[in-house]
């Protein structure tokens, strides 16, 4: 049954990257094709394949819905979402929700900039913490002990130029976000774009989730990006105060 389980799995990741045949998920899972065939039909009943045309096949309706789902039941999406809004609104610069989960950033929610340039982040997307701003706002709120251990944890691969790669000085920047209360990706996960990003709190203050404004480096230097923090901290109060935290 596991196994079963493993590979149903594996065939609606392999189709995540699009439409795909019988013979090429067989070859992908290095398993027979009527094995797949077997869990193609047992996903298909439910919707969580559909076939296209004769000979493809396609993630069905019953993933996304159970996405949808699960995103909106996040009380930190729902709650911070008038907020988020309203900063890309203003600013027309692109806006993430961002959650720590397993060692990564994850996004939770995404409002585009109004420019052409467009971001490779999407909803549900992973992405590291030692090269995002919402990344080291994140562990920068975790308790020290904590901390360490996550820095420590860490691969550090040089992504750009001004890519952190060592633990002490991530562990270093962290102190500063930790102090001043906003943290920057200073195109050190994508050269082209920069980032500030804020802390959204619940009850008690802890720190729920991180809220960014990412700007192409084309359109805005680092001083005009920084004169957006004003901005960028009273939505993070607002989306705060949403989530129960009292100033």
């Amino acid at each position: 049954m596991s196994q079963s389980l493993d590979r149903g799995l594996s065939v609606l990741g392999a189709l995540a990257d699009g439409a795909t045949t019988l013979d090429e998920l067989a070859g992908e899972l290095g398993v027979h094709k009527s094995t797949v065939l077997r869990l193609l039909r047992t996903l298909e009943t439910q919707h969580f394949v559909q076939r296209e045309g004769s000979r493809h096949y396609r993630l069905g309706s019953a993933l996304f819905d159970l996405a949808n789902r699960a995103l909106e039941s996040r009380d930190v999406r729902r709650a911070s979402a008038p907020a988020l809004a309203a900063l890309n609104d203003r600013t027309g610069h692109t806006v993430h929700l961002a959650t720590y989960e397993d060692g990564e950033v994850v996004y939770v929610d995404k409002y585009e900039g109004r420019h052409t340039v467009r971001m490779y982040s999407r909803v549900g997307k992973r992405a590291p913490l030692h090269c995002t701003a919402v990344g080291k706002v994140l562990v920068a709120a975790l308790p020290a002990d904590r901390r360490e251990h996550v820095a420590r944890a860490l691969d550090y691969p040089a992504l750009t130029a001004g890519t952190i790669t060592t633990a002490e000085d991530y562990l270093a920047e962290l102190e500063k976000v930790a102090e001043r209360g906003y943290a920057v990706d200073n195109a050190e996960h994508e050269d082209f774009i920069h980032c500030l990003a804020a802390p959204v709190r619940g009850q008690g203050g802890a720190v729920l989730a991180a809220v960014s404004l990412s700007v192409p480096r084309v359109l805005l230097d680092f001083d005009g990006l920084l004169a957006l923090l004003p901005d960028l901290r009273a939505a993070a109060e607002d989306a705060s105060v949403h989530n129960g935290w009292t100033p």
